[in-house]
């Protein structure tokens, strides 16, 4: 099964720096980073607990209480999906446009909409908490002045500790920007 979220990391590892772009289709939807290694541990421990809720299940219906294992059952599926959710979160890229995943919902933008994508210094959220400190984030602008919340942070669960991944990322969604607005 190919891993397509390790493409991009490959494109610049491999020193081809005047690939911008290091994707063959630019139609389907791309993450152009690695998920971070908080939130992939976030994940871990989810499907860790979701096995002991699953084995609990067993359990239960082996006792016959099907009622009981089928809550314990339903309970582990959400689990599962919350732990899926939280790896699929972040800033997703196409020809279509721009689309931040978040937890509960998924905010999709077209490239002719915005106006600007650019990285600013600014106080951001640590590791999505309540608590800012002072990094960088990436800002997209849609033409009438609005503005999304920051789509990428140094801060967040993917970038945290990995400045270099957070440059790449961000200069590869500017570029992704630059390309299909003009278009």
């Amino acid at each position: 099964m190919p891993l397509s979220f390790l493409t991009a990391d490959r494109a610049f590892e491999a020193g081809a720096d005047d690939v911008a772009l290091p994707y063959d289709d630019h139609d389907q939807w791309r993450r152009p980073y690695r998920p971070g290694p908080y939130r992939v541990g976030i994940a871990a421990l989810l499907l860790l607990l979701a096995s002991f809720v699953l084995l609990s299940a067993m359990i239960i219906a082996f006792a016959a209480e099907l009622t009981g294992a089928l809550i314990v059952l339903g309970v582990g599926a959400v689990v599962i999906a919350c732990a899926l959710r939280i790896l699929r979160m972040g800033v997703w890229v196409s020809r279509a446009g721009l689309r931040r995943v978040g937890f509960l919902g998924t905010v999709t933008v077209p490239w002719g909409q915005t106006s600007n994508v650019r990285t600013v210094q600014q106080p951001v959220r640590w590791l999505g908490l309540p608590r800012t400190v002072q990094g960088q984030a990436l800002v997209m602008e849609r033409q009438g002045g609005a503005q999304l919340p920051p789509l990428l942070t140094d801060h967040n669960a993917d970038f945290l500790s990995r400045p270099e991944a957070f440059e790449r990322a961000t200069d590869t969604v500017e570029v992704w920007g630059d390309e299909y607005r003009q278009r």
